[in-house]
């Protein structure tokens, strides 16, 4: 544990293993994501038990310093650990402190930008030829970016969006994203599609646009960083997942080529619950002081169930959005389930 003006406090656990503790990573990450347990709390002993081991050794000094944020460096076998959905008895580990993946300490932007103002760069697709449609993306960019296409679906008692450009479908090319990025200035950029982040070969992972796919090893060839964009969301499936060579997958290259953040994903995602999350986060980061408070207080209000679907809308904190006949359900389901909201992370600078 690094934390301010302070030497590195080591703690030797020597009754932790590496493989006991990669072990109950893995099953952690199996029982959250499980279809078959969403409805219960099957993850609750694992979440304590890595709290126990990870956490708990260093609960004292954090408590005592009175620590808000924590930046965690993680080694091989624990990048897919769901670090906000560690419980220590009676809470998880989100709702005591804003967290964020790092690569190391000496790569993150300690600059910190106030982001209240920012223009968004929203872009994705939701009809595809090979893969199965995504029903709310169109949603979820019209309560980010305020365009006509949010007048076409109407949003009841909903704030205002962010200023800035929303492209769907056809528009979502990977020549229109290169010519905004060189043409404009956009602080936040949002990309809603299919994403698959495979070990191996470079050209067999790739972010899904509406003509091509953007392979792994062409991330760094888009020009991110100029102007710098502070944000870069991957609102698609297994962003932040990487192996040996790319350690932090999509994201961890994002992050080279020069955006400060990145908010992405750690497994196959949920259309719905990812339609929840990312309207909440938007809502969040209006206010919000930092990015990893923003994630922070998205995560708790969908643990304390304050967002949810009714019948034919999603209701958040801030309004409620109709939903077209093909997202709609039978009675009210929350997002409560670690499933829902743990597996999207910051990565990098917290700020």
């Amino acid at each position: 544990m690094i934390s301010p003006g302070k030497k590195p406090l080591v703690q030797d656990i020597d009754s932790l293993k590496r493989e006991s503790l990669i072990g109950k990573v893995k099953l952690f990450h199996n029982e959250i994501t499980n279809p078959q347990t969403l409805f219960t709390n099957s993850y609750l002993s694992l979440a304590q038990q890595l709290y126990q081991s990870i956490i708990k050794p260093f609960e004292a000094n954090l408590q005592e310093e009175r620590i808000d944020t924590i930046l965690f460096c993680l080694g091989t076998g624990l990048r897919t650990l769901p670090i906000a959905a560690l419980h220590d008895g009676k809470q998880f580990l989100v709702e005591k402190y804003s967290l964020a993946i790092i690569p190391a300490f000496n790569l993150i932007d300690s600059n910190y930008t106030p982001i209240q103002k920012a223009r968004v760069l929203a872009m994705g697709a939701s009809e595809f030829t090979t893969q199965n449609p995504l029903p709310a993306v169109p949603i979820e960019l019209s309560t980010i970016v305020d365009r006509n296409l949010r007048e076409n679906i109407s949003a009841k008692n909903i704030s205002r969006g962010w200023p800035g450009k929303l492209f769907l479908n056809q528009d979502f090319t990977l020549k229109n994203l290169k010519n905004q990025l060189s043409s404009q200035s956009f602080n936040i950029i949002h990309l809603a599609t299919h994403a698959e982040f495979k070990p191996g070969k470079p050209e067999q992972s790739y972010i899904q646009l509406w003509d091509t796919q953007l392979h792994l090893d062409e991330i760094k060839e888009i020009r991110w960083n100029d102007p710098p964009a502070e944000l870069l969301v991957l609102s698609a499936c297994k962003t932040a997942v990487g192996d040996r060579d790319v350690e932090l997958g999509f994201a961890g290259l994002a992050l080279q080529a020069g955006v400060q953040s990145a908010l992405a994903s750690l497994w196959y995602v949920n259309d719905l619950g990812t339609l929840a999350l990312m309207s909440e986060f938007y809502e969040q980061l209006k206010t919000a002081t930092t990015k990893a408070e923003t994630i922070r207080q998205t995560q708790i209000k969908m643990i304390q169930g304050d967002v949810y679907l009714t019948r034919e809308k999603l209701k958040f904190s801030r309004g409620e959005i109709p939903l077209p006949k093909s997202l709609q359900i039978l009675g009210e389901t929350d997002f409560s389930h670690p499933f829902y909201w743990s597996g999207f992370t910051l990565i990098s600078s917290p700020w």
